[in-house]
């Protein structure tokens, strides 16, 4: 296996950014009329044109904010849509139950519907689930073009009980065996780290999250959503300023370190960005951490991702974080990760 990109460590002189973020330079290497021209086609060219809309670019280098730009009607103070994003924030919450030691992510997941005698599902792990390989029958798809359960869990009939709506999916395949990316899967993990932490509900979860995550990091924008009987809809909505997502970005390239306390398991962020096994198929298919997208923006970068283009982009080997916020359309969303690799590219 290739091994990792050391993950680096916040520079001597840097203040962590719990209250405020620090400002620095771009760096020496840095392509200043690239990174310009990049700017100008997001924020100055046609919202009808293959980008869309960008609301909100922000970079972190070295620990300190050297880049922040924002479309009209938007600021440091107006929270963007994670869509996706909010799978790697789960993977996170995951790693503060393993930490606690309440939750073992290679033991069977405790759901009761898979209990019965003779369930195949049994099997399923909370490693299976972070690395989009229950095996559960699933279709992702968003544009609804013909049948859709991730529209169907958000939206229709599963939003009430969004982990029992993917739970009750039947097999396709074994566990561990195909990779085929699911929003229901992070939604039943969402559930299995609230059980395990005895969190369960919208107010106790919320709670957890602001304790352990968001308070920690001085995030004091995070608006998750949840179902209708209160489990974090962890594969879609937790709404933050560009410079909260920066934050969690910034703690996840460290290594889940924050203000020198280690607040994540050690070796958890390797977890995340280790692959995952895949079949070569479709243009969404790899390569795929524990839900984190990996390698696209740079060697060993990972990346929350998110519909319409939502971006939190880590790049260890320049000490890089990239958060882009907008709405790209879909057909066209292959625009954003060009222009996504361009601009973490003239960083250096």
């Amino acid at each position: 296996m290739t091994r990792l990109a050391d993950l680096p460590a916040q520079p001597p002189g840097a203040p962590w950014p719990t209250h405020e973020w620090p400002v620095g330079p771009l760096p020496d290497g840095a392509d200043r009329p690239g990174i310009e021209a990049l700017l100008a086609e997001a924020f100055d060219g046609p919202q009808d044109g293959p980008l869309g809309a960008t609301h909100a670019v922000v970079a972190i280098h070295g620990g300190r904010l050297a880049l922040e730009r924002y479309g009209a009607g938007f600021g440091p103070e107006v929270t963007c849509r994670s869509w996706s994003m909010a799978k790697s924030i789960t993977q996170v919450l995951a790693g503060l139950a393993v930490y606690d030691g309440v939750l073992d992510i290679n033991a069977p997941a405790e759901i009761d519907l898979w209990r019965t005698p003779g369930d195949p599902r049994v099997t399923i792990t909370p490693d299976h689930l972070l690395r989009m390989s229950s095996g559960l029958a699933w279709s992702e798809d968003y544009v609804e073009a013909g049948r859709s359960d991730v529209i169907e869990m958000l939206m229709g009939s599963g939003a009430a009980d969004m982990a029992a709506f993917a739970a009750a999916k039947p097999l396709a395949h074994p566990p561990g065996e195909h990779f085929y990316y699911s929003s229901g899967t992070t939604n039943i993990l969402s559930r299995l780290i609230a059980q395990a932490m005895g969190a369960t509900g919208r107010a106790a979860f919320e709670a957890f999250m602001r304790e352990r995550l968001f308070g920690p990091l001085g995030m004091q924008s995070p608006a998750p959503r949840f179902d209708g009987i209160g489990t974090f809809v962890g594969s879609s909505f937790c709404f933050c300023t560009p410079r909260d997502f920066a934050r969690f970005g910034l703690f996840c390239l460290r290594d889940g370190v924050w203000e020198g306390r280690r607040l994540l398991p050690e070796g958890w962020i390797d977890c995340a960005r280790t692959p995952t096994y895949q079949q070569p198929g479709g243009e969404d298919e790899g390569p795929y951490g524990a839900h984190w997208w990996l390698d696209r923006w740079g060697p060993g970068s990972f990346a929350a991702t998110g519909y319409e283009g939502q971006r939190i982009i880590l790049r260890p080997d320049i000490d890089l974080v990239l958060v882009r916020n907008g709405v790209t359309p879909y057909e066209t969303r292959a625009s954003v990760e060009a222009w996504t690799v361009a601009l973490a590219a003239a960083f250096g």
